[in-house]
């Protein structure tokens, strides 16, 4: 079967002489520029300079998440916060977190299960009420192995649920995984809290 059929970017690709099949001359897609691959992505791939908030409550856990993103080459600009009152304040832009050239709407967060004060599921249901927002792409990234925690996640909004490995060369897998998926993924527009 061929791929344009089901995807309108592969027709547009297609139609501008590269295809999934054999091209003309040896793999052109290949040899695709960086502005011409940002001209092709139609603004809404993961970029580099796109965001993620990393939503986590332990400070050796954040320092190893990081050191894999690096190690993995997946360079998104990071922000973090320990909680899930600070996550919410950050996506509300309240407070310290109320410039958003400094502290940007995310294009995905991680965001762990078990925290202080609120936690992921706390957050979540945040999230999923406000209308700006509500789209944002969650990825839970917990210890948690428990069942019915999975089950309430996606039951609250959550888009992909993944237990974090116990080491290095199994957490940088992980993260390449998301870099790999992101550069595919198509991610909504968000838009600001309302503030009444």
């Amino acid at each position: 079967m061929d791929g344009r059929a089901w995807n309108p970017r592969l027709r547009t690709v297609a139609t501008s002489g590269l295809s999934c099949g054999k091209p003309k001359s040896v793999y052109p897609f290949l040899l695709m520029t960086a502005d011409s691959i940002d001209s092709f992505a139609s603004g809404h791939l993961m970029k580099e300079q796109q965001t993620i908030l990393l939503v986590d409550d332990s400070e050796s856990d954040i320092f190893l998440l990081c050191k894999a993103f690096s190690k993995a080459e997946f360079n998104p600009s990071v922000q973090e916060v320990h909680n899930g009152e600070e996550a919410i304040a950050y996506l509300a832009g309240d407070g310290a977190y109320s410039d958003r050239a400094q502290f940007p709407l995310p294009a995905m967060m991680l965001l762990d299960l078990n925290m202080p004060m609120k936690n992921g599921f706390d957050v979540l249901t945040w999230l999923r009420a406000q209308p700006g927002l509500k789209r944002l792409t969650v990825v839970m990234m917990t210890a948690s192995m428990r069942k019915e925690d999975v089950v309430r996640a996606f039951d609250l909004g959550a888009n992909s649920f993944l237990v974090k490995p116990s080491g290095m060369e199994q957490l940088v897998a992980m993260v390449r995984f998301i870099r790999d998926w992101a550069q595919f993924n198509e991610f909504p527009l968000l838009s600001e809290v309302d503030r009444k």
